[in-house]
């Protein structure tokens, strides 16, 4: 062996350098991550090396994302509802204002129909009892009137004629009976003439034609008044006035006092 001895040479190998490339990328849900790495090799041959590349999956961030999705949709879709809802809401207020208006409106059309209706129906009696007191006032009028003229006209004789037939009035009639107590009807016109000196016939058929014959138009109170034909007659009484007459009617009435058109004569004559 040589004095000298060869040593070999102990190089310290260089520091690997790397060279890392992080590429990212959302492909499937998934992170790539490539890293690419090169060492410098000592020898030519390394210089020469591709550079290693290795290729990583990491988990991203789709679990997170897709909650977040799904609470913003499921928030949307509770601020659509609540918004739906909010405007039925709206809609139903609006629709029971109409409704109320129209119902407000519809009540306030009756009650004014109900006071038009009441006020007329008060005008309408008020003018019906205004004429009732007018008519009532008229014929008031009409029978103080027709009084007065019959007191007027009757008098004298007949004025005395009259008020004895007034007196027997609520008397009974008996068929045959000349007083005084009960008459029967040519009883009861024999014994009032003869009040004022007048002597008739004692039955109706001789009465009727005592004196002189009148038109019922012209009556004066004390005319004689006969039902049936003159010379015939079958019922007498006493013209009083005021369109009335007083007679022994029947068995029923007794004597009485009624108006002409109660029981029209036939024909009248005048005695006095």
């Amino acid at each position: 062996m040589s004095p000298v001895a060869h040593i070999p040479s102990h190089r310290k190998p260089r520091r690997a350098t790397s060279t890392r490339a992080l590429r990212a990328g959302v492909t499937g849900g998934f992170l790539t991550l490539a890293v690419a790495g090169a060492a410098v090799p000592a020898s030519a041959t390394e210089n020469n090396a591709a550079p290693a590349e290795s290729t990583l999956e990491m988990p991203t961030v789709s679990a997170t994302l897709a909650s977040t999705a799904a609470q913003t949709a499921d928030a949307t879709q509770q601020a659509a509802s609540d918004y739906e809802l909010q405007a039925q809401k709206d809609q139903a207020a609006a629709h029971a204002k109409t409704a109320a208006k129209k119902a407000k409106a519809e009540a306030d059309r009756k009650a004014k129909e109900a006071r038009e209706a009441a006020r007329k129906a008060a005008a309408k009696r008020a003018a019906e009892a205004k004429a009732q007191a007018a008519k009532a006032s008229r014929s008031a009028e009409r029978t103080t009137l027709s009084t007065t003229t019959s007191v007027s006209n009757a008098s004298g004789n007949a004025a005395t004629l009259i008020s004895f037939l007034k007196a027997q009035l609520g008397k009974a009639y008996v068929l045959g009976s000349s007083g005084p107590s009960s008459y029967d009807c040519s009883g009861l016109t024999q014994a009032a003439f003869k009040q004022v000196g007048v002597s008739l016939p004692r039955v109706s058929q001789d009465q009727s034609t005592a004196g002189t014959p009148v038109s019922l138009d012209s009556l004066q109170p004390g005319d004689l008044l006969y039902w049936g034909s003159a010379g015939s007659a079958y019922h007498v009484g006493v013209y009083v006035g005021g369109g009335k007459f007083i007679g022994a009617q029947n068995s029923s009435t007794g004597i009485v006092e009624r108006p002409l058109d109660y029981d029209m004569p036939t024909g009248a004559v005048r005695v006095l």
